[in-house]
């Protein structure tokens, strides 16, 4: 079952992260046009650059770990 997933993504954690972020955005876009501040009471507006750096540094450590030229 892994590896059908694992080929799916072509062995690649950048490529999973990437579509991570597409289905996750395409979910949060159609709930925020329902309610704007469905999302207020579960992620308050101070952790959202927290969010950002983390997600950052995760899509960084997985694309780093796929290339050994970026080191």
């Amino acid at each position: 079952m892994m590896t059908k997933i694992k080929d799916f993504f072509l062995w690649s954690e950048t490529i999973f992260l990437a579509r991570l972020h597409m289905f996750a955005g395409i979910v949060m876009g159609a709930f925020l046009t329902l309610d704007p501040g469905l999302f207020q009471a579960y992620i308050p507006t101070q952790y959202v650059p927290l969010y950002l750096l983390g997600i950052g540094i995760l899509t960084e450590y997985a694309r780093r770990r796929n290339d050994p030229n970026l080191g």
